[in-house]
């Protein structure tokens, strides 16, 4: 299906911000946006949980965001939420109310995802992307860092530092005094050292900033002629001069600079310190600005997945040849799970399709592990990909694979924790009988056979004949009703004499 508009929604650790873009041709024209400044990260509790006072702010923003998107189909919007909902220890309650708020789905993605996506949306936006760039976007609770060129990342990092959790900690009460500044660019330099020798290795023709804080800077240096030598952008000298004025303020409430923002007050000083280490660290002395960010990056990879172009099968892909997958038994049970599934849903839905894809990435990916050791394998399979960066699957996208992967065989009562209602029930059905009807690792066919869903659970048809012949699978089936049971579900086994109106041929 394809889309005339589309949106995307990045939950920040600062600032909410919706993106609706218009689709003409291979390009996205921003056509409305919004923006609240719902600061989650300052609701971080020292016990890593959101305050009632953030949850709300943000649940408030998330509605109206809601407002604007009533009609759009859900493939058309993409949802992403950032640090501080990566670090909340009670991110998944929240979540819930959010999701429900918002009326889409909402992903948490990984620091190195959040990297790329950012450096999709400013690659878009330069004049020149086949310009090596190091991209440096200081967000609400992490910086992320990233060195590409052509569309293509070559150096991805995301550290855990932003505007807002700096200023709690440095400047509180928005006071600024030496010693804090100090402390503060100092702590971020540490963090900044464990990665500027690769990068400085991999090399870069010109630094670009993004999103809110660099463009907070960029303005209080150009309005206020700040600049060395009135350049755009953020130069070392123009930090330097910022810097000087919020130390003779003494408190950000003091400060009057054309440009300042009310909303970007309270976060300015940890913004600006992390820049200015950033420059010292980097050996920076100019900082161009990009429009370009996250919400512009999650409008692309979408576009990317309209015309087949999907990071997420490039991942698959990547992963298979990394871990040495053996090809032709990842294409047996992938071909046999979603012959499976097309059996038990012949008329899927918009989810049950998305649900058939994950269920063909598992199969492609369910034995991973065995480059780690062939014992338990699955167990390696699924903790490589819950744990692994995968570019283009969210923390979710991931645990939902990885969940698939680790039930695929053995024991199903390590998975009582997926509620009864789950449509993951029906992929991990599909995953076991096809690993099960493969288990000999060679091109036979299997048996025609035939599945479909019953009141506790499933029923499989199959041929009397060639289960007498097959008392390894015989032995395996019975075992998989023992599996079913155990969680109060049924596996049915139908023994039948062959013929064509009892039984599908399988593929």
């Amino acid at each position: 299906m394809t889309y005339e508009l589309i949106a995307a929604v990045d939950l920040g650790s600062n600032s909410f911000r919706l993106q609706v873009g218009r689709i003409v041709g291979n390009q996205i024209y921003p056509l409305d946006s919004l923006k609240e400044a719902v600061r989650l990260a300052a609701g971080l509790t020292e016990e890593r949980t959101l305050d009632g006072a953030s949850q709300l702010r943000a649940l408030e923003t998330l509605g109206r965001f809601g407002e604007r998107m009533r009609g759009f189909l859900p493939g058309a919007v993409r949802a992403v939420a950032t640090n501080t909902l990566r670090v909340a220890k009670n991110a998944p309650q929240f979540l819930a109310q959010a999701e429900a708020a918002l009326g889409f789905p909402i992903e948490v993605i990984a620091g190195r995802e959040e990297a790329r996506l950012i450096y999709l949306g400013v690659a878009h936006s330069l004049a020149n992307p086949r310009t090596q760039q190091l991209v440096i976007d200081i967000g609400g609770g992490s910086t992320e860092f990233i060195v590409g060129r052509n569309f293509v990342p070559l150096q991805l990092e995301s550290l855990y530092m932003g505007c807002v959790s700096h200023s709690l900690k440095y400047f509180p009460r928005g006071r600024i005094l030496k010693h804090a500044m100090k402390e503060a660019e100092l702590a971020a330099r540490k963090e900044l050292q464990t990665i500027v020798s690769a990068y400085r290795e991999t090399g870069w023709e010109e630094a670009v900033g993004s999103s809110g804080t660099a463009k907070a800077i960029v303005d209080l240096l150009e309005l206020n002629g700040l600049n060395d030598d009135a350049l755009p952008g953020i130069t070392l000298g123009g930090i330097e001069r910022l810097k000087g004025l919020l130390l003779r303020a003494g408190e950000i409430g003091q400060l009057r600079l054309e440009g300042l923002r009310a909303d970007r007050v309270p976060v300015l000083p940890g913004g600006l310190s992390i820049m200015s280490a950033v420059f010292k660290e980097f050996g920076l002395e100019h900082v161009l600005f990009s429009e370009g960010a996250l919400r512009l990056g999650v409008l692309y990879d979408l576009l990317g997945r309209y015309h087949h172009d999907d990071q997420r099968e490039a991942t698959v892909g990547h992963f298979m040849q990394r871990y040495q997958v053996d090809r032709r038994q990842a294409a047996r049970v992938s071909q046999s799970a979603l012959t499976l599934l097309q059996q038990l849903l012949p008329d899927p839905d918009t989810r049950e399709q998305t649900g058939a894809q994950f269920l063909v990435w598992a199969a492609r990916l369910h034995e991973i592990g065995i480059s780690v050791a062939h014992s338990s394998y699955h167990k390696h399979s699924a903790y490589i990909l819950a744990n692994a960066d995968m570019p283009g699957f969210s923390k979710m996208d991931q645990g939902r694979l990885s969940r698939l992967v680790l039930a695929h065989r053995g024991k199903l009562e390590r998975l009582q924790a997926i509620t009864r209602e789950s449509s993951d029930w029906l992929l991990i059905f599909c995953m076991r009988l096809a690993a099960l009807l493969h288990r000999a690792r060679d091109d036979e066919s299997p048996p025609a056979y035939s599945v479909a869903i019953i009141e506790r659970g499933f029923q499989m048809t199959v041929d009397e004949a060639w289960l007498s012949v097959s008392p390894m699978t015989a032995a395996a089936l019975d075992e998989e009703a023992k599996q079913w049971a155990g969680l109060n579900m049924e596996f049915r086994l139908r023994r039948t004499k062959a013929r064509n109106s009892d039984v599908l041929a399988a593929g």
